[in-house]
């Protein structure tokens, strides 16, 4: 039986972060949970880089432009919808996560996804508070985890045999 599972030391990834601005009281400290993250699996300073985009509406098209130019083994997508009164939020909320889905099985580059979809901004702070039950720290993690996977799948032969 073979059993591949990703690690979570990212010593050598480099490791992009979209991060979208709008709702920053709350993105700034997903952005911070993810860097801590990445930092606690051994990725450099050098190896992280932060891009910023207007809104989450936005984040799929960085990312995939990230994935595809960029050189990094996974993207970290970050952004804070809160719901609203109107359908807004519905439609952002699932454009961001089916253009996220699509972005990665366009690269090939696995992208996690740390958007935030809260009732209130309570929700929000409370899921983007200090340490590793931050949702960008855990989605970071997630992103060492499935390139360090992505890695195990591509070194192997396809009798199953290690290289």
């Amino acid at each position: 039986m073979i059993h591949l599972e990703g690690m979570t030391n990212g010593r050598g990834l480099r490791i992009a972060i979209v991060v979208a601005k709008f709702n920053d009281f709350v993105t700034e400290r997903l952005q911070a949970g993810a860097i801590e993250g990445l930092k606690s699996a051994g990725v450099d300073d050098g190896d992280i880089c932060v891009i910023k985009v207007p809104g989450a509406f936005e984040i799929p098209f960085a990312a995939k432009e990230a994935a595809h130019r960029g050189g990094f083994a996974a993207v970290v997508c970050l952004g804070c919808l809160i719901r609203g009164a109107t359908a807004h939020f519905e439609y952002i909320a699932s454009a961001v996560s089916h253009g996220i889905v699509d972005a990665a099985a366009a690269t090939g580059v696995p992208m996690t996804f740390g958007v935030l979809t809260t009732n209130s901004v309570e929700e929000a702070l409370e899921r983007a508070g200090a340490g590793p039950a931050n949702k960008g720290w855990e989605a970071a993690i997630a992103a060492v985890e499935m390139a360090t996977l992505q890695k195990a799948l591509h070194d192997r032969k396809p009798d199953g045999v290690r290289v």
